[in-house]
């Protein structure tokens, strides 16, 4: 029997946001455009639809919403900003640890779910357009790109493993 881990509070608020997709075309979706409205007036400004990449602007949403007061990256659309100096360096993922990864032309963030021998499962905004959780190859993580909210109580818990098949993404733009 294995024992249960506790959710990070900013986790359980991602997962809340499960299905939740952009809108092709002229329109936008209400919420992606709301998190953006809800940063510094630049983002506001830069952010002026759905198709720009968001899985950055996901976790500062996510983040404003459950820790109002934490430090965000100074820009938090960038998914390389999550990594160094940003909050604390982990040397081993828990659940909603924040990852970040390389990947063609740029970087991805996301929280952690868990992780096989090969793969972490990392939910995310902008995978495949939409709030998901997809594999992702560890040999993408980028180093030290294992961070915790800076000020949160650290992690009790660690690696949570997981046996599902699934297809692993090549890149979540």
């Amino acid at each position: 029997m294995t024992a249960a881990v506790d959710v990070p509070t900013w986790l359980a608020t991602a997962r809340r946001y499960d299905g939740l997709r952009e809108i092709p075309g002229p329109k936008h979706n209400l919420t992606i455009m709301e998190w953006a409205a809800r940063g510094p007036a630049w983002v506001k400004a830069a952010y002026t639809g759905d198709e720009i990449p968001w899985c950055g602007l996901f976790c500062a949403g996510v983040f404003r919403e459950t820790l109002p007061g934490l430090k965000l990256p100074a820009n938090p659309l960038s998914a390389a900003a999550w990594g160094p100096p940003w909050g604390v360096r982990l040397l081993t993922p828990a659940l909603g640890a924040v990852l970040v990864f390389k990947r063609p032309g740029g970087a991805h963030v996301g929280f952690y779910e868990g992780e096989n021998a090969t793969h972490y499962y990392v939910r995310g905004g902008n995978q495949g357009n939409a709030v998901s959780v997809v594999k992702i190859e560890k040999n993408r993580l980028v180093k030290d790109g294992i961070r915790w909210p800076t000020g949160q109580p650290l992690p009790a818990g660690g690696r949570v493993w997981l046996t599902a098949a699934a297809s692993a993404s090549k890149n979540e733009a």
